[in-house]
């Protein structure tokens, strides 16, 4: 007996599924879970960051900064040296040089010529030649001499009177110049004044932003300090230690890129002033 399209239907197979959990053991798996739950609290409080601080300028760089503002230093001094020049290049004043006693000097002379004169005219009048030529001869060469000396006391007070103008002018062109040496010499002493002063200040200003560095450093390292005894757990928990740490803090301060910047600036001005 045959079937045509016959026999029993048969209901395809489901293959069968198999789960597999692999779990640490359970107290691995707690202190793991705690682990994380620590972590979680940890990054879940928020880190205020200490701001980058810069050291101001120090007080001796501040002195030499209000230095620097002042001009005109031995400017006093120089301009005293300059008249002192013009003074000696004008024309000398020989007037104030003339021997206030020459008029003395010349009324003598006056005095005996006159004595001298009356003395030719009593001989002559004794002799019985009063107004003879004998004595108009003598009496112009009387005349002749008392000129002549009052000439010679006025030239030789005149030279006299030159050679004080012409001192003057020498002592005054010293002086002047001496004026001058001491007015450069002045802005030299102030520029190195400001030389030193910008240099000891530095010295400060670096001691100081060190300072605030490390105590930016030392704040830092307190505020990450959980996130690295978390890592330390989970090195442990991970039965080894890793080879890198996600979480490292150095211990070296740094130098903030605006105290650089400052301080660059500060060395520029004072190798310029050097230059001068």
């Amino acid at each position: 007996m045959s079937f045509l399209g016959g026999g029993r239907s048969r209901t395809p197979s489901t293959p069968s599924t198999t789960t597999q959990i692999v779990r640490e053991a359970p107290g691995i798996e707690e202190r793991k879970l705690e682990l994380m739950d620590i972590a979680r609290q940890v990054a879940q409080k928020p880190i205020s960051l200490p701001s980058i601080q810069v050291a101001p300028l120090s007080q001796l760089e501040q002195q030499a900064t209000r230095l620097a503002g002042q001009t005109g230093v031995g400017a006093g001094t120089t301009a005293q040296g300059i008249a002192q020049l013009q003074a000696a290049a004008a024309a000398p004043n020989i007037q104030q040089f003339f021997n206030p006693f020459d008029q003395f000097v010349t009324g003598e002379i006056l005095r005996q010529g006159q004595q001298m004169q009356n003395q030719l005219s009593a001989q002559a009048v004794g002799s019985g030649a009063f107004g003879g030529g004998r004595e108009g001869v003598q009496q112009a060469e009387l005349q002749n001499r008392i000129l002549s000396n009052i000439g010679r006391a006025r030239q030789q007070g005149f030279g006299t009177a030159l050679q004080a103008a012409q001192n003057q002018q020498r002592t005054q062109a010293a002086v002047g110049q001496q004026l001058l040496g001491a007015g450069q010499l002045q802005q030299q002493m102030g520029q190195q004044d400001i030389s030193q002063l910008m240099a000891a200040g530095g010295v400060q200003r670096q001691l100081a932003q060190a300072a605030l560095d490390a105590q930016r450093q030392s704040t830092l390292q307190q505020q990450f300090e959980p996130f690295q005894r978390a890592e330390f757990l989970a090195n442990l928990y991970a039965a080894g230690p890793k080879t890198q740490s996600g979480v490292t803090m150095g211990t070296a301060p740094t130098t903030s890129p605006l105290a650089q910047a400052v301080g660059t600036g500060i060395g520029a001005f004072t190798a310029f002033q050097n230059t001068k």
